[in-house]
């Protein structure tokens, strides 16, 4: 199990943002962050500490030129998710990204778009595409959600979803929406889920509000789940000390591989 770090975008300044409240309508949007600090300082600082295989996510439009320094400040080191297609994924990984994170795209007016996803695997290949699975609970299942988060899709991940999809990409990115950035807990059952049934690397995102939270995601999910966190950091305003998740990762075989 591995830390994987984030950068959050918006007008190119570094946020976290209270994960459900993300919407077209800006006067709905809840921030727990904003900083002066540059995404790419805080690239820099992942590269030091050998934190591979991160996330720079673009939060609607204004983002290029901040995503670009810091894909460039770290090569190889980040994911890239943002608008991804197959006409501009190309940009993305010329510029620094290791691979490209798709969701609006593959997963389009509700449904699972297979020829659009067979045109980005055409476009960059299998091992330089995530696919990312963030989800809501609804009448018991975790609905796959895109359009901000805010659209429930006709596909659950469940075994079968997973095993399916698993054969278009490299790993999957799973955002357990109704926690994220909230920094109360967790979703345990999503968790276990992911460490039975996925037969790829998946990281989880989404409600980690102590450094005790990373044993119980390794626990949870059977040590084959990585994990990120944003708001509960102390780099990102929270209290969980950065110092000490970086401690932890390298001290939880987190040196294996740089994806």
């Amino acid at each position: 199990m591995r830390f994987r770090p984030c950068i959050d975008l918006r007008n190119g300044r570094v946020v976290q943002i209270v994960g459900g409240s993300l919407r077209d309508d800006e006067a709905e949007l809840r921030t727990n962050f904003e900083t002066e600090r540059s995404p790419a300082d805080y690239a820099r600082m992942y590269r030091q500490d050998g934190l591979w295989g991160g996330h720079v996510i673009s939060l609607g439009p204004g983002n290029r030129g901040a995503v670009m320094r810091a894909l460039s400040a770290f090569p190889g080191g980040f994911h890239y998710g943002g608008g991804i297609t197959p006409d501009n994924a190309k940009d993305y990984l010329d510029g620094g990204a290791s691979r490209v994170i798709v969701t609006s795209y593959v997963f389009s007016d509700g449904r699972l778009n297979l020829t659009n996803l067979k045109s980005l695997v055409a476009a960059v290949g299998k091992d330089r595409l995530v696919l990312d699975l963030s989800c809501r609970k609804r009448d018991g299942a975790f609905w796959i959600v895109t359009d901000r988060w805010q659209k429930f899709t006709d596909l659950s991940v469940n075994p079968v979803t997973l095993e399916r999809l698993a054969q278009h990409c490299a790993e999957f990115l799973v955002h357990g929406v109704d926690v994220e950035g909230k920094m109360k807990g967790v979703q345990s059952d999503l968790i276990r889920l992911l460490g039975r049934h996925s037969p790829i690397s998946v990281t989880y995102a989404g409600g980690v509000r102590s450094l005790s939270d990373l044993d119980a995601v390794k626990d949870l999910g059977s040590d084959r789940v990585d994990v990120t966190i944003g708001s509960s950091l102390d780099v990102f305003g929270g209290t969980i000390p950065y110092r000490s998740v970086v401690a932890w990762h390298h001290a939880n075989q987190g040196d294996a591989g740089s994806a």
